[in-house]
């Protein structure tokens, strides 16, 4: 697998898994202020969200790279 394709592969993961973080640990205000959505989080947490990404995806990642190397799974005819 050449590198553009792991670097690829690794986008996708992330924005998958940042995707499934978003709503983890979401706490929606009582009475939000006038001209706020109602549904807008307190604290929306994105660094710390974005950093237990980055480890979930490389995880992941690293996961995906083994099977496409062992062979385990042949895409190829």
């Amino acid at each position: 697998m050449y590198w553009t394709s792991g670097i690829v592969v690794f986008v996708i993961v992330w924005w998958l898994v940042f995707f499934m973080m978003l709503p983890v640990g979401v706490k929606i205000p009582e009475q939000p202020g006038e001209g706020h959505a109602t549904s807008a989080p307190e604290k929306p947490m994105l660094l710390k969200k974005a950093l237990i990404t980055t480890g979930i995806a490389i995880v992941v990642t690293g996961l995906i790279f083994m099977v496409i190397l062992s062979d385990y799974l042949s895409f190829r005819g």
